[in-house]
């Protein structure tokens, strides 16, 4: 009997969200402390940090991994992480725009799970995103709340776009404001631990923990 093989293709996808790291335009809140090559690199190495985690988790299940990225373009993507890494241009618009296409597009693509996280918190490993994805085989929705206010990490079973907009981005809120937008919409939720994000210089040292400099 033929098998189909669409039948053993992943169902999981992981997506990180990422910039290209070019000088001036990326962790430009940290070039006071590091300088705009400093601040460039910094985004290099946390995403590449990033990828490893996620390499980790790709050992333990079946996950499609994709960067999803700002700045820069295909071809020098394809230069700095190398063409066995999936990268995509990020749409335009502001981030729940960006999220909620990104999002849509995988279960549009026949993903049952979907993960999304950024690069800026280095705590996150191959074991807490398989805990995520596992949460999501009988929850709507995971999130992973951050020190600031924020998340770290979402994850869905269906797209849920409602989640992606009217939200403060950037702010204090954008955590609360997603627990109460779910909380409406009845969707079952799992909540991971609560993790710092590596944004401004007071937060380097979150970072240098993993002996990087």
């Amino acid at each position: 009997m033929a098998i189909n093989p669409n039948q053993i293709l992943p169902q999981q996808c992981l997506i990180i969200f990422s910039r290209y790291p070019e000088a001036g335009k990326t962790k430009t809140r940290m070039i006071p402390a590091l300088g705009a090559e400093g601040a460039a690199n910094l985004q290099r190495r946390m995403t590449e940090h990033t990828l490893a985690q996620a390499k980790e988790l790709q050992g333990a299940m079946a996950v499609v991994v994709e960067v999803h990225f700002a700045g820069g373009n295909q071809s020098l993507m394809a230069e700095w992480l190398g063409m066995d890494v999936v990268c995509k241009p990020q749409t335009s618009g502001d981030l729940g725009t960006r999220m909620a296409s990104a999002f849509n597009n995988a279960f549009a693509g026949g993903m049952e799970r979907v993960v999304m996280i950024g690069i800026d918190c280095p705590d996150i490993d191959g074991k807490l995103l398989q805990e995520a994805f596992k949460y999501l085989q009988n929850h709507d929705l995971v999130l992973g709340e951050a020190e600031d206010g924020g998340y770290y990490l979402i994850g869905l079973s269906s797209h849920q776009k409602e989640l992606f907009t009217g939200i403060s981005w950037g702010t204090g809120e954008v955590f609360r404001q997603t627990r109460d937008i779910a909380e409406k919409l009845n969707l079952s939720t799992a909540y991971l631990r609560v993790l710092n994000d590596v944004d401004r210089p007071e937060d380097l040292p979150i970072w240098l923990k993993y002996g990087a400099q």
